[in-house]
């Protein structure tokens, strides 16, 4: 499928690189011993470095490193022996130092790739140019008087690790399935919680247009987007923008830019800057950082099960989809839960098609509409697991499965204690479907005769009808056999 946008006068191609900011999993910062407790009072994690106090010097966090080495691990890159860390100068009311401690030309983490699959089994690697680390700044709160900023320190020190892409993604479908497979990836790893609403994962978007086969063109960087929905709306917007300024004889300013999420818009926040703006140089209190191959070897054997290798797993062993499999590993929440039904009975890994549909489609229905996430859903995976086999044993129908399930989420009982106790157990007896059967016909004698004329899809009336009859407890393919043969015998 082409990722070319229509202009009025032209076909462009959107260029699309991006850096992500993945606040690493730890209790405590970068270069100190605060807490990184999300929510807590302004000011209230904040220790003499992270203030940048005079005579006061940064401690490298060991775990963080060891966090962002099995990052660079499961993101397939190359993971550096030797890293500098650098300070990165620049001024803004709620950076303490007036310089970030980052890393610049040694980064810890190098080249590696991501995977992003599509709807029609096809797939495309986007290529990762490095991974570093940096400490977060605090944060300035414009909403608390009218004529003040209040300073917020608490983040300030936070370790992030920032993961920059090659200009590999062409729409905002992609970088949206990019974002994605990386925040899967994270969180499989324990590396970072993912959570875009608190700000622990966002990113930066470099967006660029140009006609297929030219040179890039004028790149303009939109900061801080902290959900999907919003990145793909500001890429978009931005993408037209260009595009009507090019074909009516503009030009593209380098710019760094602010995504409005009310009116979907952007706005340019200052001109955008380049690596010597900021005038990097390497941190004089803080030694290169040697890591030795036996380290790396060592985390490498911790790494889990990630993403495609899960994958993998489910279309070899349960047949399934390529589409289906990556809609489960998308969210480990979500494919810790499957593997839990599946293992609940053995007999269930040759239905797990039918499972797949029952998680994606019902229970995440149930969940979305109640704002629960699935690791605390009220329906246990075993239990979900003894509804398919219900199902699958001609107990009830996937009609009534689903009032079942429903009574499930609301109650959390077992699937058979609620069907024993509504009395929804399948009707398969013969004789007992005959009876409701022959009710029907003699209640419809003048839909029979339109039947027999040649309105064959009267039968469908027919089988409502009886279903109802039995309130929804007939069998359904008993049912349609009987009706089938009671009709043909009346012609």
């Amino acid at each position: 499928m082409s990722n070319l946008v229509k202009g009025k006068k032209y076909q462009w191609e959107t260029v699309i690189g991006l850096e992500i900011h993945a606040q690493v999993k730890s209790n405590s910062k970068l270069f100190s011993n605060s807490s990184t407790v999300f929510g807590s009072k302004p000011n209230s994690q904040v220790s003499l470095v992270d203030a940048a106090m005079p005579g006061m010097l940064p401690v490298i966090n060991k775990y963080c490193i060891e966090q962002a080495v099995k990052t660079g691990i499961g993101l397939k890159a190359k993971i550096n022996n030797y890293s500098v860390f650098d300070r990165k100068n620049y001024f803004y009311a709620d950076l303490p130092q007036g310089y970030q401690i980052s890393q610049y030309k040694y980064p810890i983490v190098g080249e590696g790739k991501v995977t992003i699959d599509f709807k029609d089994g096809s797939s495309k690697d986007i290529r990762i140019v490095r991974l570093h680390l940096e400490q977060d700044a605090g944060k300035s709160l414009h909403d608390q008087n009218p004529t003040k900023t209040y300073v917020d320190l608490n983040r300030s020190g936070v370790a992030l690790m920032e993961i920059v892409s090659e200009p590999d993604i062409r729409s905002a479908d992609e970088a949206g399935l990019y974002i994605s497979k990386i925040r899967s990836i994270l969180m499989y790893l324990d590396t970072c919680d993912g959570n875009m609403q608190e700000g622990s994962l966002r990113a930066d978007v470099n967006i660029s247009v140009r006609k297929p086969g030219d040179d890039y063109g004028t790149r303009c960087e939109i900061k801080n987007l902290n959900s999907i929905k919003f990145i793909k709306q500001a890429i978009n917007y931005e993408v037209k923008r260009q595009i009507e300024t090019l074909e009516e004889g503009g030009v593209i300013d380098q710019n760094t830019l602010l995504f409005n999420t009310s009116n979907g818009k952007t706005r340019p926040m200052r001109s955008k800057e380049e690596a010597h703006d900021y005038r990097y140089f390497p941190d004089p209190d803080l030694l290169p950082l040697e890591i030795n191959q036996k380290d790396i070897d060592k985390l490498k054997i911790s790494i889990p099960e990630l993403p495609d290798d899960r994958k993998k797993r489910y279309v070899k062993d349960y047949s399934l989809s390529n589409y289906d499999a990556s809609v489960l590993t998308a969210d480990k929440s979500v494919s810790d839960y499957f593997d839990t039904v599946i293992k609940s009975d053995k007999s269930l890994q040759d239905s797990s098609k039918i499972v797949v549909n029952w998680i994606t489609s019902e229970l995440f229905s149930l969940l979305k509409d109640n704002n629960i996430e699935i690791y605390d859903s009220p329906v246990s995976p075993n239990h979900l697991g003894k509804l398919v086999n219900l199902i699958k044993a001609n107990v009830i129908s996937g009609k009534i499965a689903k009032d079942v399930l429903l009574e499930m989420f609301n109650s959390k009982e077992d699937p058979e204690i609620i069907i024993q106790k509504k009395g929804l157990k399948q009707v398969t007896d013969t004789s007992e479907i005959e009876i409701i059967v022959d009710e029907v016909l003699l209640n419809n004698k003048k839909m029979v005769e339109e039947y027999l004329s040649g309105k064959d899809k009267l039968l469908g009336f027919f089988i409502g009808q009886s279903m109802k009859k039995s309130k929804g407890k007939a069998n359904p393919k008993i049912l349609n056999d009987i009706l089938k043969n009671k009709l043909s015998k009346k012609n």
